[in-house]
């Protein structure tokens, strides 16, 4: 008989993986490692919650992404968020508010939510957000961020709220970043990196992986240079190919077999440090994880998508519980009709897919 699988086992032991990678990668720091063993009784009472929401027929993810902003200052090459429009140049129209962002939280929190992923746009424009979510020490945020806008008066709120987790994107080396990115941009990356290992705090790194720049990523030379300015978190995310012209960077089955090679030999080198690749980890969890599988996402205007590469919403959080979102017809059907379930190709298996997703849209299906 076929073994079946366990998602909500798998989750919650996969979160405590994360935890526990976290409190060992932390250890030489105190202040670190005090918050870190404050946040597991947290993370563990937020997962007896998603439990009994489990058992009363309902699955709450232990992630969420909350796309804070639409402004960006940076045109990176091939940008998905851009070429969608989700970011954009004009001033924001009808984003969410403060208060509104707050609420989510909270309801995120009174759900058993324990990470909630901050990005953009480029999140920290939205200070006010930031310093809101400071307060909230149930929940982990990694910040998705560019490092442009991280100043002294950042260094310092960060200080005080270890829950605020920097991720800077870097492409590898300077002259691949600042190809993509823009002239400059890598050097005011590491410059941040060695500031917080100056003072002490924790920060991560995430890394968009291409046909061009997978090796150099996963070269020692790199990562090294990483570990050594006090990086405890790297995140390698596959390219998406919005546009025909970038369809080139898109990894194919030859990348993501190297890539899976590398994975496993680099978490045994690098232990010290928690190494993801997504949607590589993925497959290891049965599928894609979005729509509620396991995250969510939510955009500056407070639309909830499956997720930031499938732009397609069914239902706002303006006119709804965050509990009821996750709900939405739209998610329920992308579940319960296979899409999620196989493997991905340019990054995103609702990418793949997006004009069945978009029939399911218009036939409200």
């Amino acid at each position: 008989m076929e073994k079946t699988f366990d998602l909500q086992k798998h989750i919650e032991q996969g979160v405590e993986q994360i935890i526990a990678d976290t409190l060992r990668a932390t250890l030489k720091n105190p202040k670190e490692s005090t918050f870190m063993v404050k946040f597991a009784a947290a993370s563990r009472k937020a997962s007896k919650i998603r439990m009994k929401h489990e058992e009363a027929g309902l699955h709450v993810p232990g992630f969420l992404i909350a796309s804070i902003t639409s402004s960006c200052n940076l045109h990176c090459a091939g940008c998905y968020s851009r070429c969608n429009h989700a970011t954009v140049d004009a001033p924001p129209v009808r984003q969410l508010s403060d208060e509104e962002w707050l609420k989510i939280f909270r309801e995120a929190d009174d759900l058993g939510i324990s990470f909630i992923m901050l990005a953009g746009g480029e999140p920290m424009i939205r200070r006010d957000i930031i310093e809101a979510a400071g307060n909230m020490s149930n929940i982990i945020f990694p910040i998705f961020t560019n490092g442009t806008y991280i100043d002294e008066r950042y260094f310092n709120l960060l200080d005080q709220h270890r829950n605020l987790i920097p991720v800077m994107s870097i492409e590898g080396g300077k002259e691949i970043t600042d190809s993509r990115r823009g002239e400059g941009i890598y050097e005011v990356v590491t410059s941040n990196m060695d500031r917080f290992k100056e003072k002490g705090l924790i920060f991560g790194a995430s890394i968009t992986m291409t046909t061009e720049n997978i090796e150099e990523i996963t070269s020692h030379e790199f990562l090294d240079s990483l570990m050594e300015k006090g990086c405890k978190l790297v995140i390698f995310i596959e390219f998406v190919p919005v546009t025909e012209e970038a369809q080139h960077l898109a990894p194919g089955l030859k990348e993501r077999a190297y890539m899976e090679k590398a994975m496993e030999e680099l978490r045994e080198h690098y232990q010290e440090a928690v190494l993801l690749s997504f949607p590589g980890d993925e497959l290891a969890m049965g599928g894609c994880m979005a729509a509620g599988r396991e995250f969510f996402h939510i955009n500056s205007h407070g639309g909830a998508e499956p997720c930031p590469f499938s732009p397609y919403s069914d239902v706002n959080i303006r006119d709804t519980s965050l509990k009821d979102a996750i709900q939405s017809p739209l998610f329920q059907n992308l579940k319960d009709g296979g899409f999620l379930n196989d493997e991905h190709e340019g990054g995103c298996v609702l990418f793949t897919k997006r004009d069945q997703v978009e029939a399911l849209m218009r036939n409200g299906q």
